[in-house]
């Protein structure tokens, strides 16, 4: 038998099936037209079509950043249907319920302490913010063993020091609850309604979390000030920001945005990667509640990551904001093993105007038209 045999040999017909012939397609007569002068009029006319290829192919990547991958079935024969029943009947009748008994247990505990801590020790701050800090760790630690957290942190621990601030990949706010169960963070975070827009504004504050309003254009300023004057402080917590500025799917990372890397400060990059095995731990926040989110997070067998604090990094002569938060994007990307896409996270808040679409449209036309005129 030759060494060939045991070879899969492609066809010249299945190679053709990935190109298609374009006389299949095209009127015959159009192959023996002269070639005459092409005209900025002739792209325009169909740079339509061809913006709603490319927008096509664009918006594709784009939303694949967020959109969840739903979990393959497995139950499909009579053999397995029975496993999937009982695994229902474990995780919403015995793990659920226990769940909850554990996370009330722990606010009881966390209620009971933090109450009397920040009333009765308003004129003690450092045995306050001490104090506070434990607890805010604690509650975290209940937060991550109602979901039967397996949580895997590689690196040194975090610690308190002046100039130097924490970014992360995002893929959920349970983000912040898994990091900060081993440091107490300071994080930036968008301002949430609801009962999480009152644990930010009452107990997250007293680790000195900053809310921000996306909507609102004076918040930039404020919060900017705000990170400043927080990572000159010597007695501050750790500040954690999530650069991407909204959640990816944990499959690929979109792009940093520069704050972070403005601060004239250390970055120490976090990685984070959930393992999708048992649940998905992407948080769809035009899709489904925070409350939602952790109900799904509850019910399911475990919640599965691994956390890597990599080597701190300074920004290197002659670099810019820009370069800096992409090396330090390759790093977390490249450990996480999640793919980079050259996208602005933002653009799933807001989308492009028509008037601004055809401008892009009319300049590409023209480029394309004086590069072929120059040949």
């Amino acid at each position: 038998m030759s060494s060939t045999a045991g070879k899969l040999v492609t066809s010249r017909s299945e190679l053709d099936l990935d190109h298609p012939n374009l006389e299949d397609y095209l009127h015959s007569d159009s192959f023996n037209e002269p070639r005459g002068k092409l005209r900025l009029r002739d792209l325009l006319d169909i740079s339509p079509t061809l913006t709603e290829a490319a927008g096509a192919i664009v918006d594709d990547s784009f939303t694949r950043c967020f959109k969840s991958n739903p979990p393959e079935p497995w139950n499909w024969n009579i053999y397995l249907f029975p496993l999937w029943c009982f695994g229902v009947v474990v995780r919403y009748c015995i793990l659920f319920p226990f769940r909850c008994i554990t996370l009330a247990f722990g606010w009881f505990i966390f209620l009971s302490l933090f109450i009397p801590v920040n009333s009765l020790l308003k004129g003690h701050d450092r045995l306050r913010k001490k104090i506070e800090r434990v607890l805010v760790e604690m509650i975290c630690s209940f937060f991550v063993a109602s979901w039967t957290g397996v949580v895997k942190y590689h690196g040194p621990r975090p610690s308190i020091r002046p100039k130097q601030v924490y970014v992360a990949n995002h893929t959920s706010m349970i983000d912040f609850i898994v990091l900060e169960q081993m440091t107490a963070f300071a994080v930036i975070m968008q301002k949430h309604p609801g009962w999480v827009g009152l644990l930010q504004s009452t107990v997250m504050e007293s680790v000195g979390c900053i809310w921000f309003n996306r909507s609102e254009a004076k918040d930039r300023e404020i919060v900017a000030r705000k990170l400043r004057n927080h990572v000159q402080g010597t007695d501050n917590n750790p500040l954690l920001i999530f650069p991407e500025g909204t959640c990816v799917n944990n499959n690929y990372t979109v792009m940093f945005k520069k704050g972070a890397f403005e601060l004239d400060c250390t970055v120490c990059p976090i990685a984070i990667k959930y393992n999708k095995i048992f649940v998905d731990a992407f948080w769809n926040s035009r899709k489904q509640s925070f409350t939602m989110h952790l109900l799904q997070l509850m019910t399911s067998w475990a919640v599965v990551c691994e956390v890597w604090y990599l080597e701190p990094q300074n920004i290197r002569p002659g670099e810019t904001a820009i370069e800096f938060a992409e090396r330090v994007r390759d790093m977390i990307s490249l450990r996480a093993g999640l793919k980079k896409v050259p996208w602005d996270g933002y653009l799933k808040y807001s989308r492009p105007s028509s008037k601004h679409s055809e401008l892009k449209q009319q300049s590409f036309a023209e480029s394309i038209l004086a590069r072929l005129e120059e040949k």
